[in-house]
């Protein structure tokens, strides 16, 4: 898989990183290591057998972590930066070679700028589940994120085309939800005034 499809490709397993951080960087070890997937020459490092079993290892540990009381609204604090990165990390190792500059700037808005928006309608959605189950559901939401991740990190890597349209509706339903979210917080009640 090279060029146009690896880009799209990637922009799938940058989604799935705002599911879960580890979940696509494993998948995407994993499909360079059996060259599914050719990933950068700067990223073969990726698909080294060590570096896949840390990155298998931390994949168990934070779908675990997230079914622990208080501590996966507290991981989102953590997810939320890391996620950036992971989507950044996984677009740039995928990206065509070209000029640096124009590879990492496409990266950061497709790569970090998916994984972002996504992880951002995760945090909302786990801020809902805790306000109004008092967190009693918030591990049939990390099921459904943890799930999506991987669906989505594996679909990416078999059936790119596909999963790029449906990765890049999501980015932009969550986007709008998001938008609408901060909009309504941000527009004053009745008899509110505006600071």
């Amino acid at each position: 898989m090279t060029g146009l499809l690896a880009i799209i490709a990637g922009l799938g397993l940058s989604a799935a990183a705002g599911f879960r951080v580890f979940i696509p960087l494993f998948v995407l070890s994993l499909a360079g290591h059996s060259d599914a997937i050719q990933l950068n020459d700067s990223f073969q490092w990726l698909q080294s057998g060590p570096i896949t079993i840390v990155l298998g290892t931390a994949t168990v540990v934070e779908i675990a972590s997230y079914y622990i009381p208080w501590v996966d609204n507290m991981l989102d604090t953590i997810a939320t930066p890391a996620s950036l990165i992971a989507g950044t990390v996984i677009s740039a190792s995928v990206m065509p070679e070209m000029d640096p500059g124009m590879k990492w700037a496409l990266s950061i808005i497709i790569g970090g700028g998916s994984a972002g928006i996504v992880q951002a309608g995760t945090v909302l959605t786990r801020s809902a589940s805790t306000a109004t189950t008092g967190g009693i559901g918030n591990p049939v939401v990390s099921t459904v994120e943890a799930g999506s991740a991987i669906t989505l990190s594996v679909l990416a890597i078999v059936i790119p085309v596909l999963i790029g349209i449906l990765a890049l509706c999501l980015v932009i339903m969550l986007g709008r939800r998001l938008y609408r979210h901060y909009r309504n917080k941000r527009t004053p009640g009745p008899g509110k005034a505006v600071a």
